[in-house]
Parts: structure tokens; C-alpha cells; sequence
């Protein structure tokens, strides 16, 4: 299996409404179900306290998060969802005009945030098969580098990179360079997949690890991220975090997802179930769709997003006619094999 992927170095923006709303809005990798029962309970309890400012800097959810991964709360930085946390590592571990290095095409928050804070995009393409190319990556590493990105799963194409060939990146990357590691969709990936965080961190000091709530745990809308690493790279982090804003709210629900990770983990497999069953639908039309080890799919030019959007179907569009779907919604799903059953 082989795909084109194109080189897409500037973000990509929303187009203005359409008169007509979508059908199915699948733009955003959305996790199809709402929040736990317990959780929405959690968040209730909370929200009766809305009148009341939440922590002036955030204590309890750093806490809460580290006792989960087994770390330290200083290892620790919350923030306003994956985004808003990696702002954060990119206003403080970086300086204008600085090179930060990324796989193209990716996920769009990084070229913009590159731009906001004055930093240089180094676009790197993806392989024929949407996997980042990490010896190109590592080559593209040079004086004026002040941050990489590698998103394991890579966003759009749901590729995993091996654990070998992520050891030997972090290898050649120079330590003073920071390195995020983006695991926003990490609790899609299954067993044989799965890194130990602390153990990178251990070997690596300038690694950061970046997550989310907005996936796999269905939280999107109340914007929760963290990011952990070595105690000494996540202090100068954490002197941008921005007073009051983590709510209670976030501490309550994350808390509830945590109590209930087993209701969790079938509601992640009930999506991955969905993803794989389309893909091999799609496959069987003709579509190279590739393995996807998140909660959505890539699936190949050209053509398939204006299909897509005749079909009044929102994806993310990429400019060689590809699209990226959120999936796990039967319905959706069922809508999007039809209106691509023909096109090949």
C-alpha cells in the first residue's frame, strides 16, 4: 500500500458556514460519545460552584494526573487542552525566529502556533505510506532548531512510528533541543504499540510528552492537556501558566474519567471496532486507506473530500482532494461508505 501525501506548510483555515449544515461534522476527531454518566455527575456537582473562582495556579489536577502516571506533580503542566499546553512549551522553550521541525502535513494547531509565537516551520514530508520520516526529520535538526514535534499517532494519518526507529530519532536529536512527543490519541494504540512514557524520559531530558482529555476520554469541550517531562524542562513551562485557567470543573471530570477507565476502554474499543470495519470497507472499493491507530481515518485523494462534501459529509480537507474522518459513529460511517462506495 502506498499513498500520496503533499506537503501542506501553511494552516489550513476554516471555510466561512455554508448556508446548509452538514449532515455528519467529522472534522475534528471528535469522540463520538458523550461523557460518562459519573462524569457528567462529577461536572454538575462542580458547575452549583461556578460563582467561585477555581485555584489561582492549578495544584490539585497536576497531583491528580502524576499519581496517575506515576510521577511527580513538578513533572506536571495543565493546560487549555493539548493546544493550549504546547503554547505554552513553544513561548518558553523557544525564542523568535528559531526553526521548529514537524512531519507535513500535521496537526494544523502547530504551524499556527509556530506562527503566532514568530517561530520558523521546518516541514519535513511524510513517507509514501503517511509515516513521518524520521531520518529526515533528524537531519533537518540543525543549529537553528528550537523544537521538534513527532506525534505517535501522527495526525492525519493515524501511523504509528516503530519503537526502534523513535529510540534511534531521540538518540540524534542534541539534547539541548526539546522534542515533544504527541500522544493525543495514545490510548487508541494497543499493546504491541505502547512506549513507556518514564521510561523515555528517563533516557531523554528534553523530552516532553503531550496528551489530552479531548479523545479517547471524551472531553473535548472542557479543554483539558497536560504534559509531563524531567522536573527541570517543565519548571520553565510552567512559568507561563496562566492564572485561573484550569476550572474545578476539569479537576472533577478527570477525577470521574479516571474511576472509570473499565467503561472507558470499551467505549474506545467500540470506536477502534468502527474504524477498522470502515477502513476495510473502503479498502474493498478501492480506497488505499492506511492502518490507523487513532480515532480517525486518512483517506486518500483525489476527490474523496469533495465526495465527501456532496454528500454532506464535514472532513478535513487537505488541497490534493484527501480528507481525514473522525469515526465511530455507526451512522456517520454508513453515510461516508456510501457516498465513497463508487468512487474508484
Amino acid at each position: 500500500m502506498s499513498i500520496h501525501v503533499i506537503d501542506e506548510t501553511t494552516p489550513s483555515r476554516r471555510r466561512g458556514s455554508s448556508s446548509t449544515p452538514p449532515r455528519f461534522d467529522l472534522t475534528l476527531s471528535e469522540n463520538p460519545f458523550p461523557p460518562l454518566p459519573s462524569v457528567l455527575r462529577a461536572v454538575n456537582s462542580v458547575l452549583a460552584q461556578a460563582n467561585r473562582y477555581p485555584e489561582f495556579l492549578p495544584r490539585r489536577l497536576p497531583r491528580l494526573i502524576a499519581r496517575h502516571l506515576g510521577v511527580q506533580p513538578d513533572q506536571v503542566v495543565v493546560g487549555s487542552g493539548a493546544t493550549g499546553v504546547a503554547m505554552q512549551i513553544i513561548q518558553s522553550l523557544t525564542t523568535a525566529g528559531a526553526g521548529m521541525v514537524f512531519g507535513t502535513p500535521t496537526f494544523d494547531g502547530y504551524p499556527i502556533m509556530a506562527e503566532m509565537a514568530g517561530v520558523e516551520v521546518v516541514p519535513v514530508p511524510l513517507d509514501a505510506d503517511g509515516n513521518q520520516d524520521l531520518a529526515a526529520m533528524a537531519k533537518a535538526v540543525d543549529k537553528w532548531t528550537g523544537l521538534v514535534v513527532v506525534c505517535r499517532p501522527h495526525n492525519p494519518t493515524g501511523t504509528v512510528a516503530s519503537a526502534g526507529a523513535l529510540k534511534t530519532f531521540l538518540n540524534s536529536v542534541p539534547t539541548r533541543v526539546p522534542v515533544i512527543l504527541d500522544e493525543a490519541y495514545v490510548e487508541f494504540l494497543g499493546a504491541a504499540e505502547y512506549l513507556d512514557p518514564l521510561t523515555l524520559l528517563s533516557r531523554h531530558p528534553n523530552l516532553i510528552v503531550l496528551r489530552t482529555f479531548s479523545k479517547a476520554y471524551g472531553l473535548a469541550g472542557l479543554r483539558i492537556g497536560y504534559a509531563f517531562g524531567r522536573p527541570e524542562m517543565m519548571s520553565r513551562v510552567r512559568r507561563l501558566q496562566l492564572p485561573f485557567g484550569v476550572s474545578s470543573a476539569a479537576v472533577a471530570a478527570v477525577s470521574a474519567s479516571y474511576a472509570a477507565e473499565p467503561e472507558l476502554a470499551v467505549r474506545t474499543m467500540r470506536i477502534t471496532t468502527e474504524r477498522e470495519a470502515l477502513r476495510d470497507a473502503l479498502r474493498r472499493c478501492g480506497i488505499a486507506v492506511p492502518r490507523s491507530h487513532a480515532n480517525f481515518l486518512y483517506l486518500p485523494g483525489p476527490g474523496v473530500a469533495t465526495a465527501l462534501r456532496r454528500a454532506g459529509i464535514a472532513a478535513k480537507a487537505y488541497p490534493d482532494g484527501s480528507a481525514r474522518i473522525s469515526v465511530g459513529d455507526p451512522a456517520a460511517d454508513h453515510a461516508v461508505l456510501e457516498a465513497l462506495a463508487t468512487l474508484r
